[in-house]
């Protein structure tokens, strides 16, 4: 291990923690220091895939990003995606090695302390800087035995901590000196700095705040970050920060039912970031909005959600907007809910069986413990604009619809289904409205032009503005002193 290394752990969940460590990282490298994010254990089913054919959490690939690095499953390697309320997939270093429940995972975790450290060192070896990213809070004791996400695991990599707290949502003064309060004397002086983020309005006000919270903690004040709403245009880390919202403005209009194991919904960023679409998340409790096409995203339990999306009478809405005339498309586990049935015989998601799908493409879908990991490019066979993305899903597809099928992959393969009516299209393809060339198609398919030049541009813009941001209200020198 050559590398120094700095941990920033929050007061909560969605703080902030994983935009900071981003604009960090493009900050840090921007000073010609060879950096990369490292989160020891993530849960999420926002994930991306890396160069070894591995998944790792969404927010770490956009750090790694930022600091212009190439996504590796070391940076992330230990990943849980939920797939009930109280268990999840467990992904080690990019391969999935089972599942557990909630209460299981807490007196099993502390087994993957060693692998996790092992890819710390890794990064190490290769890097001049580690930014180290918690999850959730340390400050929730009742998780502090076998701990490896917070200072279980800064103890045992002997690092310095820098405690991130939001003043957007209040009561951060108390969240701050409570979190020493509740720690062990070994816990608290592992923490060196504060931060607070998302200040609105004027920063004077909080000056005394700031002082408050370091008279009592003893920690160094390190800055005062204003809310950045630029925010926007970057992936969010997991569903909870995913919010229902209304599309405004633009000419056509999409709808995305929020579903309660949704993956990989950054799919719809680009859409987000068009003038011309109007896109609404759907929440639950109401019927699906009216609109031009329905989106139905990823998923971690395809038949769970499907069961939520019946339970919502949002087949129903879903079924009518296609008799009337509307579109319908489905990306992974909602292009298999487009066909006519989705099997899990060895309760792959969740309990065994199977359930009648929506009978918009004829084609069937057998769950099975083979993942597929993969990047991919090809073109799109209904305009032949080019297509980028990632395949991330279990299970295969056999049927009728797959004769028509709406990709052909630079392997000579093929991806998805379109209908002949030119009205339903599915795909096992993540991220394909990323390429500006492909998200123009499907716009002019629906009577819309695409208004955004580069969505690779926006993010990349987005990243330096971040960066630049932090450097003007974080010590920059003070923080990376800090780093052991």
């Amino acid at each position: 291990m050559t590398a120094r290394a700095l941990m920033l752990q929050g007061t909560g969940s969605s703080v902030g923690k994983s935009l900071i460590v981003a604009g960090l990282c493009r900050a840090f490298a921007r000073r010609g220091l060879r950096v990369a994010p490292f989160k020891p254990q993530n849960m999420s089913n926002n994930a991306a895939v890396t160069a070894e054919g591995g998944e790792i959490g969404r927010a770490q690939a956009l750090q790694a990003r930022a600091a212009y690095s190439a996504p590796s499953v070391h940076m992330n390697p230990v990943l849980l995606k939920p797939q009930s309320e109280t268990g999840a997939q467990i992904v080690l270093r990019g391969a999935v090695v089972g599942t557990a429940p909630a209460r299981a995972w807490q007196t099993r975790k502390h087994t993957f302390l060693p692998a996790i450290l092992e890819s710390f060192a890794i990064l190490g070896a290769a890097h001049d800087l580690i930014l180290v990213e918690g999850a959730g809070s340390p400050a929730e004791v009742n998780l502090r035995p076998n701990d490896i996400a917070n200072m279980g695991f800064a103890r045992a990599a002997h690092l310095s901590v820098v405690l991130v707290g939001d003043i957007d949502r209040g009561g951060v003064i108390a969240s701050a000196i409570g979190t020493k309060t509740v720690l062990s004397a070994e816990d608290q002086a592992m923490i060196k700095g504060f931060i607070i983020n998302r200040m609105r309005g004027d920063p004077s006000l909080f000056a005394d705040g700031m002082d408050f919270i370091a008279a009592h903690t003893g920690w160094t004040p390190l800055g005062l970050v204003p809310f950045f709403p630029q925010a926007r245009h970057l992936p969010a880390e997991d569903a909870a920060d995913l919010t229902p919202r209304a599309g405004i403005g633009g000419r056509l209009r999409i709808t995305v039912p929020i579903l309660p194991h949704i993956a990989n919904f950054d799919d719809f960023d680009p859409l987000f970031a068009e003038p011309e679409v109007a896109l609404t998340l759907a929440a639950p409790g109401a019927p699906l909005p009216g609109a031009d096409v329905i989106l139905l995203p990823g998923s971690k339990a395809t038949r769970a959600d499907l069961a939520a999306l019946r339970a919502e009478g949002w087949d129903i809405d879903l079924l009518a907007h296609h008799r009337q005339g509307g579109a319908v498309i489905g990306i992974c586990g909602g292009f298999q809910m487009l066909g006519e049935e989705i099997a899990d015989p060895d309760g792959i998601e969740g309990e065994a069986g199977a359930s009648p799908g929506l009978g918009l493409l004829a084609l069937r879908t057998v769950l099975g413990p083979k993942k597929r990991l993969a990047t991919v490019a090809g073109i799109n066979l209904c305009d032949q604009t080019p297509v980028r993305g990632y395949e991330m899903h279990l299970g295969e597809s056999v049927g009728p619809a797959l004769a028509q099928p709406l990709h052909r992959l630079a392997d000579g393969t093929t991806d998805g289904a379109a209908s002949p009516d030119g009205r339903v299209f599915g795909s096992y393809l993540h991220g394909i409205f990323a390429d500006d060339a492909a998200r123009a198609g499907w716009l002019a398919r629906f009577g819309a032009a695409s208004r955004l030049p580069s969505f690779d541009g926006l993010i990349e813009t987005t990243l330096d503005d971040l960066a630049d941001h932090l450097a003007r209200h974080i010590d920059l020198d003070a923080l990376l002193s800090l780093a052991r």
